[in-house]
């Protein structure tokens, strides 16, 4: 009998070996021990010409001695080829035998938001993340359904596109991409979203390649509608609800939906938006505030409908910005060549609050808070370059009114609060037409203009009848607006920004903005100056207030019963950036 045939000995699959008949034994080699192990210790090889025993009863199977060539010696295993656990977490990695977490029990997600479980996880490292909790059905021996993961890092990957593209922050687009893979099982993921790509890598083990999938956001649409209708697929996702084939049915389904509001409601609405801030910024109604009123409504839905006639021909979003400030500025002037006391600086001020990009400017700073700097560096510069197109379409219209001796007085788009109950309604009319041109719910205007009353007359009584700065007083109302925008998108479990975007508009820094474009036309640089640092400062107050209300919210909000998070993931607080003092 050949070596190579020797019957087979107890080894790594764990079967003996098969009986065999006594009849002849040939020992050609020394009996191999048994191996426990890939790193088990080979037999030595017998002498290179060590002569075989005398043949038995069969003299026919003897074998003659030959020699044999010599073999390169493997290396011997030894203690230092097995690290210890400890050893596999300080180096980052999970151990071969997995990190034991007791504390989690079966049974479905908690009724915590989403945000909320999925933030947990997402700030806690993969080495250190544990496996999330599973249903009993999904604990069940028979249950085990073979996962296909490329096809739920895409539907990963559009349910991502759908919230960056809707001006979502970029922590909960990744919350929601991590909460969509656990809940499919795939736990070792880790989602990456900037500005305009979005990825997600799933690391089977640490002997099976990663599995990388990425997407990138195109276009952006300012359907609030869309979003929420996205945030109840990814609650009902991460409650294990939806399996992966009705998830692609439903997200089919809100991509097809069309907006709430026509083209043509949406242009009417543009122009109720710039002559409600005619009221707000002039502070009074008197026989002139109509005419005002009007001409800031015509200019308003001429240079929407312009901006759009700029957008079919495949025109930059900057271009657009240009062409949809000139109508408003161009109407302040007119209005300003004659004697009958028109406020067209009022006019004017009012096309800038309907063109100030808010919604990108909360997302922005927001994400710089929360440490995704490249998508806040990104969406900044996006707000700059928007901004910039406001500007230049203000001044060319200001420089040539500016040389036909034009009539402008910016004191009177500086009343302040002069008439707090007509200021009061027509911030709240603003909030409803913007909130309109976002394409929120129905279900939700009437709380997002009360959150938007909330904010304007807590500025007022700041401003007013306290005497606070300003800037100050514009930080504490956006604080009260995100906190109250917070509470009111757990109390209907959607996103917050359909809530506080469109409630901030009347806080944003048109008037502040106007005087400095004004000083730069006149020559005045040093005022110009001083305005637009202002309307900066104004603008950052508004976006850092709307960020601390939302976070305030979730620090003292209490969960639901039996959903605390200390229960689910101990020793897992919401961490933030260890780095302190710039080091």
């Amino acid at each position: 009998m050949h070596p190579a045939e020797a019957p087979p000995t107890e080894g790594l699959l764990g079967h003996p070996a098969p009986p065999v008949e006594p009849t002849v034994v040939i020992p050609l080699a020394p009996p191999v021990p048994e191996t426990r192990g890939l790193l088990a210790p080979e037999p030595e090889p017998p002498a290179e010409s060590e002569p075989l025993p005398e043949p038995g009863p069969h003299p026919e199977l003897a074998v003659q001695a030959r020699p044999r060539p010599a073999r390169p010696a493997r290396r011997r295993s030894t203690a230092e080829d097995t690290l210890t656990p400890e050893e596999w977490r300080a180096a980052g990695y999970t151990p071969p035998t997995g990190i034991p977490i007791t504390d989690l029990t079966a049974g479905a997600p908690g009724e915590a938001p989403w945000p909320d479980r999925m933030r947990t996880l997402l700030r806690t490292p993969m080495s250190e993340r544990p496996a999330f909790e599973r249903t009993a059905r999904e604990l069940h021996p028979s249950a085990g359904t073979a996962r296909n993961v490329p096809r739920i890092l895409d539907l990963t990957l559009r349910i991502g596109e759908l919230l960056l593209a809707s001006g979502e922050a970029a922590e909960d687009v990744e919350a929601a991409m991590l909460g969509i893979a656990h809940a499919y099982r795939l736990d070792r993921c880790e989602p990456q979203v900037t500005f305009t790509l979005i990825g997600i890598s799933h690391q089977p083990s640490l002997v099976e390649p990663p599995v990388t999938a990425d997407r990138v956001v195109r276009r952006r649409t300012s359907d609030y509608t869309r979003l929420n209708a996205v945030y109840e697929l990814v609650a009902d996702i991460t409650a294990e609800k939806v399996t992966v084939n009705d998830a692609y049915r439903r997200l089919a389904l809100i991509r097809r939906n069309r907006h709430p509001y026509p083209a043509w409601v949406l242009a009417l609405t543009t122009g109720l938006l710039a002559g409600a801030a005619t009221f707000l910024v002039g502070g009074r109604i008197d026989d002139k505030a109509w005419l005002v009123f009007a001409s800031a409504f015509i200019a308003a839905v001429l240079g929407d409908r312009l901006a759009s006639a700029l957008a079919r021909r495949r025109l930059p979003e900057f271009y657009q910005f240009v062409a949809a400030a000139m109508p408003a500025a161009a109407s302040g002037i007119i209005l300003s060549f004659n004697d009958w006391g028109l406020r067209g600086s009022v006019v004017i001020t009012g096309g800038l609050f309907a063109l100030l990009p808010g919604r990108a400017l909360v997302a922005a700073v927001q994400d710089g808070l929360t440490g995704f700097y490249i998508t806040a560096a990104a969406r900044l510069l996006e707000v700059i370059y928007l901004v910039a197109g406001i500007v230049i379409g203000v001044m060319v219209i200001l420089y040539l009114g500016v040389g036909f001796e034009a009539k402008l007085r910016p004191d009177e788009s500086l009343v302040g609060i002069s008439t707090p109950p007509v200021q009061l309604l027509a911030a709240m009319l603003l909030t409803l037409a913007f909130a309109t041109l976002l394409q929120t719910d129905r279900r939700s205007l009437a709380l997002v203009t009360a959150n938007s009353g909330i904010g304007w007359a807590s500025y007022g009584a700041l401003v007013y009848n306290a005497g606070v700065n300003p800037i100050a007083a514009t930080g504490v109302a956006a604080g009260l607006v995100g906190l109250f925008g917070q509470l009111m998108a757990r109390y209907r479990n959607d996103s917050a920004l359909p809530y506080v975007t469109a409630a901030i508009g009347p806080l944003m820094p048109g008037s502040a903005l106007y005087l400095g474009m004004l000083a730069f036309a006149q020559g005045h640089s040093s005022a110009g100056l001083v305005s637009v640092f202002r309307a900066a400062a104004i603008a950052m107050a508004l976006a850092v207030g709307v960020n601390l209300g939302g976070e305030i919210a979730r620090l003292f909000l209490k969960l639901p019963v039996g959903a605390e998070l200390p229960s689910l993931y101990p020793a897992m607080p919401r961490r933030a950036a260890k780095r302190t003092r710039g080091f």
